[in-house]
């Protein structure tokens, strides 16, 4: 059975690193621990003999002293895995850890996880042709010698890259190995380990390299793994799940995201916040639990994506320059159908046609699939769609021949519709509420991929009143945004109310608006 030896760089908290050590150590496997050389003696000291009794604890025989970005990272890994090795002999697993991770599994469930495949687990991508660097500097990484930290001395750091450029001294990256990258918290096996350390001592050259490159902790194992194991036996994925903020930080979790961290496919998180104590209490006891039956719902990412990135007040497509002196035409009606059930909308919207009122053309903005005129090739895609909003519209206009139309829109994107009413066109809006019980906010959340059938009962019930939330939210948006030619109809008014409103929306006689208002099954789900 697999056994870990998990490899601890961490800096601060004394307290938390001893609790962590003895927890990660209960379950019978190992953890080695290097402390960073600039934190207090005194901190280490409480360490040490927090856990001199602790058999399956080991140190790192050299404390280095760490900085973001730097050779030293690797140098003080290298010493916990040297330190495990000779300690360890019967550790199977090198686990990779800070202290701010902790297990989102049972060690039963991580062992049976790891004895279930013959691997390493590290995000191994092609340095140059991949795209796992977002931001910042890319070749320049390697190319160039970089002798001090970025962060601390910011001037100097550039400088003298700065200098090396001009001097011409880019370096040649040494011939035989393919440069990888990826997420530094990896798991790998023993054999893989050895094999590193005896590529450490024979390949004093990439050494060298590796030691003047910038931010080498997310290439050095990266590299070396690719180079010295199989292909078939690497799996470019992280056990460890973390998640990152719009400005390039790793999310923090928190005491209410328990279930949710559960319910995904790794065995730890990282980072679990200092202050949360309730979590942390939770997911040690879990460790040790014997636990095993985890669904597996896999949706962190898409949820914290639709929690935190829902965009701003204020924020909108900003006009092409071939679109700012574009009107829809100064003589042209546009009436938008605004509403979150699709299906009602397309409903109104087939009455509108049915009953020769006008035109009028579904989702175009909201749906790939709605059907449109040949205009060209700008409505083949959604994106199009929205680049060339006002174009598409005019265009749509010329290919019906008419000057009113309706289309439908979600409420979601009130930056078209603020768009269209900056236009010297007439615009109209009917807002057409909706009532949305539980059952139809569930499916719009796995419509859109944000809980699955796996998804925890606990976690669906705390992001069901964030949806609810949003779709008020958007229609209030709409409602107070002191736009001209707003209408609303409600599903629980009656028809002859809502009839005398879509007379004035569509201009429409009561005879053809109260055929409107009776629409069959229009609110129904």
């Amino acid at each position: 059975m697999a056994k870990i030896a998990f490899i601890l760089l961490c800096h601060k908290d004394p307290d938390a690193i001893i609790r962590q050590a003895d927890g990660l150590t209960a379950a019978g496997d190992y953890v080695s621990i290097h402390f960073d050389a600039s934190a207090p003696a005194q901190a280490y000291a409480q360490i040490e003999t927090g856990l001199k009794d602790n058999p399956n604890v080991s140190f790192a025989r050299r404390r280095v002293k760490c900085g973001w970005g730097e050779w030293s990272l690797v140098r003080a890994t290298l010493g916990a895995i040297e330190a495990a090795i000779e300690a360890f002999p019967r550790a199977t697993h090198f686990y990779m850890l800070s202290g701010d991770c902790r297990p989102i599994k049972s060690a039963d469930h991580a062992h049976a996880f790891l004895d279930e495949r013959d691997v390493d687990y590290i995000e191994s991508f092609d340095f140059f042709t991949s795209d796992w660097i977002k931001t910042g500097m890319k070749e320049d990484r390697l190319v160039y010698r970089h002798y001090v930290n970025e962060r601390k001395n910011q001037r100097l750091f550039y400088g003298l890259l700065g200098l090396q450029k001009r001097l011409g001294l880019q370096r040649a990256i040494p011939a035989d190995i393919d440069v990888m990258i990826g997420s530094q918290w990896w798991c790998l096996r023993r054999s893989t380990i050895e094999k590193i350390l005896a590529f450490c001592q024979d390949r004093r050259d990439v050494m060298r390299f590796f030691s003047t490159t910038w931010i080498p902790d997310e290439t050095f194992f990266q590299t070396l793994v690719r180079h010295l194991v199989p292909r078939a036996q690497i799996d470019p994925r992280t056990l460890t799940f973390l998640m990152f903020t719009d400005y390039g930080m790793p999310a923090t979790f928190y005491d209410d995201h328990y279930d949710l961290l559960l319910s995904q496919d790794f065995l730890f998180a990282r980072k679990v916040s200092p202050e949360a104590g309730e979590l942390k209490d939770r997911l040690e006891a879990l460790w040790t639990s014997g636990r095993t039956d985890f669904p597996i719902a896999g949706d962190g990412r898409r949820l914290f994506a639709f929690l935190t990135q829902r965009g701003r007040t204020g924020r909108r497509f900003a006009p092409r320059f071939w679109e700012r002196e574009g009107s829809l035409g100064r003589d042209r009606e546009l009436v938008v159908l605004i509403c979150k059930k699709y299906h009602v909308a397309k409903r109104l919207a087939q009455a509108l046609r049915d009953h020769q009122v006008m035109p009028a053309i579904n989702y175009l903005f909201d749906e790939e699939n709605t059907p449109m005129p040949d205009l060209g090739g700008i409505e083949s895609t959604l994106r199009k769609r929205h680049r060339h909003r006002r174009a598409l519209l005019r265009m749509l206009f010329r290919s019906i021949g008419t000057d009113r139309m309706a289309i439908c829109m979600d409420p979601a994107n009130f930056d078209l519709l603020q768009d269209f009413y900056a236009d010297r066109t007439t615009i109209k809006t009917l807002l057409i509420d909706c009532h949305y019980d539980e059952a139809y906010l569930e499916g719009h959340a796995e419509r859109n991929g944000l809980i699955g059938p796996r998804t925890p009962r606990t976690t669906i019930d705390r992001l069901m009143p964030t949806v609810a939330q949003d779709f008020a939210s958007e229609t209030a948006q709409i409602r107070e945004a002191d736009l001209p030619g707003i209408y609303r109809i409600d599903e629980s008014a009656s028809s002859e109310v809502n009839a005398s409103v879509l007379a004035e929306a569509f201009d429409a006689d009561l005879a053809t608006a109260d055929a409107l208002a009776r629409t069959p099954y229009l609110f129904d789900d």
